[in-house]
């Protein structure tokens, strides 16, 4: 599955992607900030993520620019015990750009094409940028703060959660290519 934005291709993880994933998460400061992925993070972390099957329910992307294909990041859809949970990261030197917004505005899209209902999301307390982000997305606070594990930091912390009902958002059905 692909999708096209104003300035960003969102795509599937390629065997030959793998490098370009490493350079943009194999930073402390973006690591950090996710749940999953580990640190250090090594050149064989990246082989097994672009190796990763695609689920089409809960499809996973590259963020890449449309106008060079520099990949900028990447997203997707996980499953979690209340549904569906909106993950994301962006390679430092392309943070403050509106990237994030901009490819999960077209993932939530997709979201609602697929059937979801409720997004979940979340952001380390220590992240406020990515509040922002998702409140500009229409994200709701759920008003609970809870320790959650980084592998990153090897230690839980404390994480805001958010939930968007698709039913009520302004979000576009997208159109799968």
């Amino acid at each position: 599955m692909f999708h096209r934005s104003e300035r960003l291709l969102l795509r599937p993880a390629w065997p030959e992607d793998w490098q370009a994933v490493h350079n943009g998460i194999a930073d402390e400061g973006v690591v950090r900030n996710l749940a999953r992925a580990p640190w250090p993070y090594r050149p064989d972390d990246a082989q097994q993520f672009v190796a990763l099957p695609q689920d089409h329910l809960h499809p996973r992307f590259l963020v890449t620019r449309a106008r060079d294909a520099v990949m900028v990041g990447c997203i997707g859809l996980d499953p979690c015990d209340d549904g569906v949970e909106l993950g994301y990261w962006i390679a430092r030197p392309y943070w403050g750009r509106g990237y994030a917004t901009e490819a999960a505005h077209g993932v939530l899209g997709i979201a609602r094409m697929l059937g979801h209902k409720l997004i979940n999301a979340s952001h380390f307390r220590d992240n406020p940028a990515s509040g922002k982000v998702l409140a500009k997305l229409g994200f709701k606070p759920t008003g609970k703060v809870a320790a959650r594990f980084s592998c990153g930091r090897s230690e839980k912390a404390l994480a805001a959660e958010y939930v968007l009902d698709l039913e009520q958002a302004d979000i576009p059905v997208q159109q799968a290519a």
